[in-house]
Formats: structure tokens, sequence, C-alpha cells
């Protein structure tokens, strides 16, 4: 019995909260441009503001908007009344959040806006109350009926403030030519940042730290050179120090099962025909894809005349947290 009460009361409040999200599509209309256009065009941030329920919805707008390339951050409606009115510049625009629309807290701040000529934009679900009318522009985000089953808790009428919220941004990102290198630049600690902002030069050995031959040597000094490094490879190079080649420990099984020796001249044994090379601007996560598709653990990173200067394996990208 317990069990079925959740169950259709999730539903229920899913369905109701999906619905009044529909209901918005034809408030999306001219409103919705002026109120893109005076964020486009706004110098300075965009402040958000709000009490409650949607001082919360406000926050976190704020915080999609500075991390998809529109200064911004959320003041309290009430602290802003009592001081931190002077964190908003005359080169700012205001989004103030409220489902009625006649929060005192906001009442306050409406005239002192007005008089340093602020632009203000309102997400409300009442159209004719006093932050609405007061407004630039007002954003219509009316529902009819909370999902909570008192319809007094705020369900539909926040979730509605959030989408309208969400719509903002993803235009302006739309109209910015926003990027995918833009977003990672905005958060450098996650995932998409570590992805888009790493390059083989932050991760690589560098200096004397690559494995490197040249190939007059011998398989035995090849290998005390392979061992010395770490990498599962080394790099062979000619008289001009470019690349000739590179050998592997999977290259030194198939080398004593065709009856090498340790005196064998690395320059017969070694593979040629090198396709895992990079270059130092190379992103990470490409040389983690070129990798997979070449099905090997290491790559060599070169310069424009072939010259190995850097090398990394699986356990670098794992490091640097690409994997």
């Amino acid at each position: 019995m317990f069990s079925q009460t959740c169950i259709s009361a999730g539903v229920r409040v899913l369905k109701e909260e999906a619905q009044a999200l529909l209901d918005l599509i034809p408030a999306i209309d001219d409103s919705f441009v002026a109120a893109c256009k005076i964020m486009m065009e706004t110098k300075g941030k965009v402040i958000l503001t709000g009490v409650g329920k949607s001082g919360h919805v406000a926050t976190k707008i704020a915080s999609t908007l500075a991390s998809t390339g529109t200064q911004s951050f959320f003041v309290q409606a009430g602290e802003a009344a009592h001081g931190d009115l002077g964190m908003i510049g005359k080169e700012d625009c205001v989004i103030a959040i409220s489902n009625s629309g006649e929060g005192n807290e906001l009442k306050i701040l409406i005239p002192i806006l007005k008089r340093r000529q602020i632009p203000l934009i309102s997400i409300t679900g009442n159209l004719e109350s006093s932050l609405a009318k007061a407004s630039n522009v007002a954003l219509n985000a009316h529902v009819d009926h909370e999902a909570c089953p008192l319809n007094l808790a705020p369900t539909s009428s926040s979730t509605a403030e959030l989408a309208i919220g969400d719509a903002l941004a993803v235009a302006l990102i739309e109209a910015r030519g926003f990027t995918e290198r833009d977003f990672a630049m905005s958060h450098p600690g996650g995932a998409l940042g570590r992805r888009l902002l790493v390059h083989c030069q932050d991760i690589m050995h560098k200096g004397n730290e690559i494995p490197v031959v040249k190939d007059t040597v011998s398989l035995k000094d090849a290998l005390f050179e392979m061992t010395q490094k770490t990498l599962g490879f080394i790099c062979i190079v000619n008289a001009n120090h470019e690349l000739a080649g590179i050998y592997t420990d999977g290259d030194l099984r198939r080398s004593l099962e065709k009856g090498a020796t340790i005196n064998s001249p690395i320059k017969d044994l070694m593979s040629t025909s090198v396709r895992g090379v990079v270059k130092a601007e190379t992103l990470a996560a490409d040389a983690l894809a070129l990798m997979h598709n070449l099905k090997i653990n290491s790559l060599v990173v070169i310069d424009d005349n072939r010259h190995p200067i850097g090398a990394f394996n699986l356990h670098d990208l794992m490091r640097a947290g690409i994997i």
C-alpha cells in the first residue's frame, strides 16, 4: 500500500509538472526575445534575485548563466535592501523571480532600480502583479495548479520558473555562438574541462625521461634504456635525431621468438611504421582515441622535424584524469 502510494504520487507529479511546462510554450514570444536582447546588450552583469523557493531557483539560473558565457550572480532580495544593492551597477540588469510578484522584499527594490535606470526582467506567475507591471519585460511562468496536493508548496511553479531561466540561458548560448571549449574554460576541474583543456604537452614525459636510443645500438643497450624509463617502449632515432622507429615490450617477445639475441642491432628489430605519434598541442582526449583505434598503450610526441620531444602511456592519461 505504501509503495503504491509513493509511486502513484511520483508519477502524478511528473505528469503535472511536465504538462505545466508544455503549457508555457506560448509564453516564449516577443517578450522572451526582448529579455534576451536586454541580457545580450548588458555591458555589466546579469543579477538574479528572489526570495524563498524562487530565490533558490534564481541561484541556479545565475550559476547556469555564469557557466555558459553570461557574467551573472545571485543577490538575495532581502539582503539587497540592507546593503547588498551596492553590488548592482549601472551597467547591470536584474532578473527578479517571484511566483506571486507581490513579495515585499522585491517591491522595495523596484523604485531603486527604476531611479538608477537598471533594466528589470521578471519571471512571474502573475502578469498583473506589481513586479510584472514595473518590469521592462515580464516573462510568464504561470501554472494553473501546483503539483502539491494541497496546492500550496511551490512545485510546478518553481519548475516553471527554472525552465524559463534555462530557456534564456540556452537562447543566449546559441545567440553568442558559445562553444564546448568555452564551456570547458568555466569548468576546468570537471571531466569536460580535462577532456578539452589538457594537451599532450601537459602530461608527457620530457627531456631525460624520454626513452630514446640511436639506431646504431644493440638490443641490449635498447633494453637497458627501456627498463630505466619504464614506459614500455623506446624511441629509436637516426643521426639527425629524427624518429626512425619504435620498439615495445611486445616487439621484444616477437624478436626472441624469431631468434634475435641481445647483440642484435636494434635497427633490424624496430618497427619503422610508426603511427603512434602526436604533436604537443594535440588534446589528450584525442590522443586517447588514437591509442584506442591503433590498439596501443603509448604514444610519442614529435615536433615538426619528427624529433621526439615527449612520450606518455595510458598510466599518464589515467593520472591526468583523462580516462
